[in-house]
C-alpha cells in the first residue's frame, strides 16, 4: 500500500514533469534547429508530441509501460542530434558582425585586427570599414559604462569603452552574431541560434549607431577604476576576443550575453565581485555598478542615472569626426573633466 501511495502521489507526479519539460525543450529545439522542410517538421512534431501524451497517460493508467521507455529513447536520440549541433565562425554572418577582431600585444602595444569604424546612414545603407590599429597600453586612462535602452528600463545592452591620453576612445560590445537571414528572437537565443562575438569598434560607429540611427536611449557612466585595473580589463578582452576567433561559441540571452561575459571578464580580474540579479537583468546593471561604488557617488542614482543620457548630445555631435565626437558626448557627464 504505502509503495502504491509513493508512485501515485510522488513518482508519477514527478515522472510526468520530466515528460512535460523535456517535451516542451525537445519541441522548441527541433522547431529551431531541425534541418526539415514545413511539412516534415510538422510530422515530426506531431509525432513526438503524440508519443509525449502517450507516454503521460501509460504513466497515470498503468498500461503500456513501453510507452515511457520510448519516450525515454526517443528524448536520448534528440540530446545526441542535439550535441552534434556546434558553433562556428564560417557562415555567412551580417556584415556589421562579418569579422571577428583579433590582437597582439607587445610590450606595451596593443594592435588590434579588425577594428570595426563603419559610416552609417541608416540600417540598411552604410560604409563599412575594418581597421587595424594600435594603442599603447600604457597610456589607457578611463574606462566608461555605456548602457543602450530601447524596450523600457529592463534590457540594455552594455558596452565598455576605454579612454586614450591621446583622445580616443576604443568601445568593446558582446554580440550575437546573427547570419545575414537572420532576425534576432530572444526565444531562439536559447536555442543555438547564433554565436558570440566580440566587436571593438570606433564610438563614432558604435555608439552613434544606436544614439542617432536607432534611436535608442544611451548613457555613459565613468567607472571609478585604477589604472592598471583598466588595462588588465582590456586585455582581457582582448584574450576573450582571440579566444572567441580561434573556438567559437553560442550567444544565449541569460548566460551568455552582453553583460554575464563582462562580468565574467571583471572577475578574472577583480575576483570578488559579489553575484547579484542585476548581472542578468541587463537594465539595471548600472545600479548594480553603483551600488558597488564604482559609479560617481556625489548624486543619487536616479540624478546620476537622468545626467549621464548622451543621445541627444550625440545627434548634435553628428558630423562631427572622431575623437570630437566622443568628446562631444561627454561634455557635462558627471565625473568627467
Amino acid at each position: 500500500m504505502a509503495i502504491r501511495a509513493l508512485r501515485r502521489f510522488l513518482i508519477t507526479p514527478l515522472l510526468s514533469l520530466a515528460i512535460v519539460l523535456a517535451t516542451l525543450w525537445a519541441t522548441a529545439a527541433l522547431s529551431f534547429q531541425a534541418p526539415l522542410g514545413r511539412v516534415a517538421l510538422v510530422l515530426v512534431l506531431g509525432a513526438w508530441i503524440a508519443l509525449a501524451i502517450g507516454a503521460l497517460v501509460s504513466l497515470w493508467t498503468s498500461r503500456w509501460l513501453f510507452v515511457p521507455v520510448l519516450f525515454a529513447t526517443a528524448f536520448a536520440a534528440i540530446l545526441v542530434w542535439w550535441s552534434t549541433i556546434l558553433p562556428s565562425n564560417a557562415r555567412d554572418f551580417a556584415p556589421e558582425v562579418a569579422r571577428a577582431v583579433t590582437g597582439k600585444v607587445e610590450g606595451s602595444a596593443l594592435t588590434l585586427d579588425g577594428v570595426r569604424n563603419f559610416d552609417w546612414r541608416s540600417e540598411q545603407d552604410f560604409t563599412p570599414r575594418w581597421e587595424a590599429r594600435r594603442y599603447d597600453l600604457d597610456t589607457v586612462e578611463t574606462l566608461d559604462l555605456v548602457a543602450s535602452y530601447w524596450a523600457g528600463e529592463s534590457i540594455a545592452h552594455i558596452l565598455l569603452s576605454f579612454g586614450f591620453s591621446d583622445g580616443r576612445y576604443l568601445v568593446w560590445s558582446i554580440e550575437l552574431r546573427r547570419e545575414k537571414t537572420e532576425s534576432y528572437s530572444v526565444v531562439a537565443s536559447f536555442f543555438k541560434q547564433a554565436e558570440l562575438i566580440a566587436i571593438a569598434g570606433d564610438e563614432r560607429d558604435l555608439l552613434r549607431l544606436r544614439t542617432t540611427i536607432r534611436g535608442e536611449d544611451v548613457r555613459i557612466y565613468r567607472l571609478k577604476l585604477r589604472p592598471e585595473t583598466i588595462r588588465s580589463l582590456l586585455l582581457q578582452y582582448v584574450a576573450e576576443a582571440n579566444d572567441l576567433a580561434a573556438s567559437p561559441q553560442w550567444y544565449n540571452t541569460v548566460t551568455s550575453n552582453c553583460t554575464t561575459v563582462l562580468v565574467r571578464i571583471a572577475r578574472l580580474v577583480e575576483p570578488g565581485i559579489p553575484r547579484d540579479w542585476r548581472i542578468l537583468a541587463s537594465g539595471y546593471f548600472p545600479d548594480y555598478a553603483y551600488d558597488q561604488k564604482v559609479l560617481d557617488q556625489s548624486l543619487p542614482f536616479d540624478a546620476l542615472r537622468e545626467r549621464s543620457r548622451v543621445s541627444e548630445q550625440a545627434k548634435a555631435a553628428d558630423a562631427l569626426p572622431s575623437p570630437a565626437f566622443s568628446h562631444a558626448i561627454r561634455a557635462g557627464l558627471p565625473g568627467m573633466p
